[in-house]
């Protein structure tokens, strides 16, 4: 491929990008694809044919991830293919047009309104100042703009999101986009919202840590295990009092998991027990309903339908004290 551009002698040459690289692309691309970003546009300024192979050498990143990082550059518009190879593009024009694009979309009594809010336009510029040194690129404006619009947060929402992704060192569009509509979804418009929610969370994550504790797992759970522990305590409503139940029945199980934890709970919820009480009263009695039948079947020899019906159960409660 051709990499094209301006030509000037190497020793007084020097390789020079626009401040919207550092502020745009340089936190949402990868490291290897921001080396093959950077090496190409040194490159292009000679003119010279450029191999994939070659490139996977000289950089020492495999051939796949150079293909992969030519893509991504293209799809997002930095490059541009063409027959003989790829045009490096302005990238302070792209974002131009990205600058411009969203404002055609918006009435112009939107854009009135966005004006005259004072504490939308303070809550931005306290964005700007906190997590950007004060040079937020102008794309961000139009961005925040669009998701207070979406997502109707108030303005300590907002900065509250930047503040969460900042804390993570996640400070990029997809992902605070992701979390907006993780807090949208929970139906966060307030701080007070948002406040709860993270209530909720911090149960949660103190559920997580203490049940794989008596599980005696040394490991994260999975957000497949998670995942279970959600279904038990939002859906079906059960306390850790109720799990702590199922997992004392646990012990006698050589490799006890969530799965047989998740048939446990599940079959209590589908019977409609609630209490700790009931579930006791249950287990009690189907041990000892137990008991009589097979006891019946040892004096008569018969193995009945009654039998047959509790196979299931049995196999789910096996062994349990």
């Amino acid at each position: 491929m051709k990499l094209e551009q301006n030509d000037l002698p190497m020793l007084f040459s020097s390789t020079e990008l626009p401040d919207v690289f550092f502020t745009e692309y340089l936190s949402q691309a990868s490291g290897d694809y921001i080396k093959i970003y950077l090496y190409i546009v040194f490159l292009s300024k000679y003119g010279k044919d450029v191999k994939i192979n070659d490139l996977s050498k000289k950089l020492n990143i495999d051939f796949k991830t150079i293909q992969e990082g030519i893509k991504y550059w293209e799809d997002t518009g930095v490059i541009t293919k063409k027959n003989t190879g790829y045009i490096i593009n302005n990238l302070q024009e792209i974002e131009l047009h990205k600058l411009y694009k969203p404002k055609v979309t918006l009435s112009a009594e939107n854009i009135k309104q966005t004006a005259q809010n004072q504490y939308r336009a303070k809550a931005i510029e306290n964005i700007n100042t906190l997590f950007f040194q004060g040079i937020m690129s102008p794309s961000w404006y139009s961005d925040i703009d669009l998701w207070f619009k979406k997502y109707s947060f108030d303005e300590e929402v907002m900065i509250a999101l930047f503040q969460y992704c900042y804390n993570r060192s996640a400070l990029h569009r997809n992902y605070i986009q992701t979390v907006a509509e993780a807090w949208f979804k929970s139906n966060v418009k307030t701080y007070s919202d948002l406040d709860s929610l993270f209530e909720k969370q911090e149960k949660l994550n103190t559920l997580y840590k203490s049940i794989g504790k008596k599980l005696g797992y040394t490991r994260a759970l999975t957000e497949y295990e998670k995942g279970y522990i959600e279904k038990w305590t939002i859906e079906y409503a059960f306390g850790l009092n109720i799990i702590e139940i199922a997992l004392k029945k646990t012990t006698a199980k050589t490799n006890p998991n969530f799965d047989y934890l998740d048939k446990l709970l599940s079959d209590w919820h589908d019977r409609g027990l609630k209490t700790v009480e009931e579930i006791e009263n249950f287990l009690s009695e189907f041990k000892q309903k137990n008991k009589d039948i097979k006891k019946l079947e040892k004096n008569t020899g018969y193995n009945n339908y009654e039998q047959r019906k509790y196979d299931n159960l049995n196999s789910l409660y096996a062994n349990l004290g």
